[in-house]
């Protein structure tokens, strides 16, 4: 979900902002953090809808709304004319430049 809506998984996330084991999600800027939430939302509709079978159906629908997510991101970013993905995170919250 998270390479669907943000453009790499979670691992790459974590390196992004330069973490190691702490939890990502208390380590997103308040747009990510809405953006990773619009995914699992939609998703998760997607899945009361379409009852997926096993794994690979499962994984079809989490990557659509992780696709959601990914178009939002990508209109908010073109009408900001900059990323919002940050480097931001808890330890370090200055890294972005707002």
């Amino acid at each position: 979900m998270s390479k669907a809506w943000s453009g790499m998984t979670t691992g790459e996330y974590k390196d992004f902002k330069g973490l190691k084991k702490e939890n990502l999600r208390d380590n997103m800027t308040n747009l990510e953090l809405a953006l990773n939430m619009l995914a699992e939302a939609t998703s998760t509709e997607f899945s009361k809808a379409e009852d997926p079978k096993g794994l690979d159906e499962s994984r079809v629908v989490v990557k659509r709304g992780g696709n959601v997510a990914g178009e939002a991101r990508k209109n908010i970013e073109k009408q900001l004319d900059r990323t919002i993905l940050s480097k931001k995170n808890a330890s370090n919250p200055k890294l972005l430049d707002e």
